[in-house]
């Protein structure tokens, strides 16, 4: 796979450089804008940094005339031989300036080209041309409308699962929280974490100030017996432990034999492109239907684990954003996964307090 970067003042020139140099069938990696160089990065000037990559690389034209003088020197070819995860979409069309700016100002702040040019899609030229942020917002929810799990209710048994640190315990007490606070509804808590006496301590806790039912479930036959004496929703706290240990999977072979079990994948928000894979083909086998995405307020950008999660097709459930029990957590929306992506609070209206 021949990679390239190409630096130029707008996304279509890079795009129609970009064509130029490697072909019409190169596939577009990335996108961002980046500091120019010498006294215009000084001045706060931006540039376009776009990679592409194609499988056979084309020859190279000559740079066009006046090119130097305008644009800074960049390096321009990144490595003739590294590998790259595989890309679906084409190096799109050349855009029209009003929807070029509306992917210009997506890409600005963090999310990649092939998203910015979804949402571009869904606006009108006349939208594009205003540039209205609400216009652009409802782009966006239209766009990650797919990605949201739309649950109004609870299954009888909502597990969570994912590696250590991602706030599973703080998530838990949070939907009891809320649930409690707006239903008046006492959720039974279930600690499964045997490995972890902190993680059982803090769950008591919080059961304790909620009124809640805690019981604890350090092996596969008190999980059995937890569950079964049990009439109450059960909200179910595992250890960050990978799937194939065997006393988790002893828990799992319990759950499998039960009715209206839902599964909640637990990840940061600023989980790397390529961790958040690896988690997700780590965590498959326990066949999670739902991502909570954790810690947003600690996140530079949530793109990359968005990406991930929207190729696998598994519908985001809740978002937090802070440590704060109830409100902290708010049900995943177009409009709230929109708002994580601008980096905006999430309308009040769609929160869950």
């Amino acid at each position: 796979m021949h990679v390239k970067r190409v630096y130029r003042r707008t996304v279509q020139e890079a795009l129609a450089a970009a064509r130029e140099e490697l072909g019409p069938g190169a596939l577009v990696l990335s996108t961002e804008m980046v500091p120019a160089r010498g006294w215009r990065g000084l001045l706060g000037q931006r540039i376009v940094r776009l990679t592409a990559a194609a499988e056979r690389p084309g020859a190279a034209p000559s740079e066009p005339a006046g090119a130097a003088a305008e644009m800074p020197a960049e390096p321009d070819e990144v490595s003739a031989n590294r590998p790259v995860r595989p890309v679906s979409r084409p190096l799109p069309r050349l855009l029209d300036g009003a929807r070029e700016g509306v992917v210009a100002r997506l890409t600005a702040t963090g999310l990649d080209v092939e998203f910015a040019l979804a949402v571009a899609d869904r606006m009108t030229p006349a939208e594009c041309r205003g540039g209205a942020d609400l216009a652009l917002r409802r782009a966006m929810a239209a766009e990650l409308a797919a990605l949201c799990g739309d649950d109004t209710g609870f299954e009888r048994y909502e597990v969570f699962v994912g590696p250590p640190g991602v706030g599973k315990t703080t998530t838990i007490a949070k939907i009891a929280a809320q649930e409690r606070a707006r239903q008046g509804s006492l959720l039974s808590l279930v600690a499964a974490d045997a490995f972890r006496a902190g993680a059982v301590e803090q769950l008591r806790s919080y059961a304790d100030v909620l009124g809640a039912p805690l019981r604890l479930a350090r092996s596969a036959d008190e999980l059995e017996r937890a569950l079964a004496g049990s009439r109450r929703i059960s909200l179910i706290d595992t250890a960050g432990r990978a799937p194939t240990d065997a006393s988790m999977a002893e828990l799992f072979d319990v759950l499998r034999q039960k009715r209206r079990v839902r599964t909640h994948l637990v990840m940061a928000a600023d989980t790397p492109r390529a961790t958040a894979d690896r988690l997700l083909d780590r965590y498959d086998s326990l066949e999670p239907s739902r991502v909570i995405i954790t810690k947003l307020d600690e996140a530079e950008s949530v793109m990359p684990l968005i990406g991930a999660v929207r190729d696998r097709g598994i519908p985001v459930s809740y978002l937090t954003t802070g440590q704060r029990v109830p409100e902290d957590l708010c049900r995943a929306t177009p409009a709230s996964l929109a708002a994580a992506l601008l980096h905006e609070p999430a309308p009040e209206e769609l929160t869950c307090h």
